[in-house]
């Protein structure tokens, strides 16, 4: 695992979470659970790229978002 990566990947999912307002409950669905969302905001798990595409429609955003870092 790239740690520091995930670190990123972790940070930006929160902040386009937070930014709409919604909990990790709103976008773990579509066989995304609450827990992986957790999981993967604190960077404590690795996740596929057919996750990240279910997060970025559930997030109502595009998967590339997801890896526009603002540090």
């Amino acid at each position: 695992m790239d740690k520091p990566f995930l670190e990123k990947l972790a940070k930006q999912l929160k902040r386009i979470r937070k930014e709409k307002n919604l909990t990790q409950d709103d976008i773990g669905v579509n066989g995304i659970s609450r827990a992986m969302i957790s999981l993967i905001e604190l960077a404590k798990t690795d996740v596929t790229a057919s996750k990240l595409k279910i997060i970025a429609d559930n997030l109502g955003i595009e998967v590339k978002d997801l890896f526009d870092f603002k540090d």
